[in-house]
């Protein structure tokens, strides 16, 4: 009777392990893997944006306002 429960109690602890905790333990590492992937797409996307901004913004000076805000300006008109 006590080898029957042990081999019983093995074979509940086999399929518990490989049915259940090897194959949770395999997702979270695709998931991991997924996360991490994603994360240096996101930040490859953001080095181009910022490279292809950069240039730009370096290239054309800030201009400033002509007229200031509540300025009054004098209009004439043209025929």
């Amino acid at each position: 009777m006590k080898y029957v429960l042990f081999a019983l109690l093995a074979y509940i602890l086999y399929q518990f392990i490989f049915k259940l905790v090897i194959p949770v333990y395999q997702a979270s590492q695709k998931i991991k893997k997924g996360f991490g992937e994603m994360q240096e797409k996101m930040q490859e996307h953001m080095k181009q944006q910022q490279g292809q901004a950069n240039p730009t913004s370096q290239s054309q000076p800030q201009q400033e306002p002509k007229v200031k805000a509540g300025e009054y300006i004098e209009f004439e008109e043209l025929k």
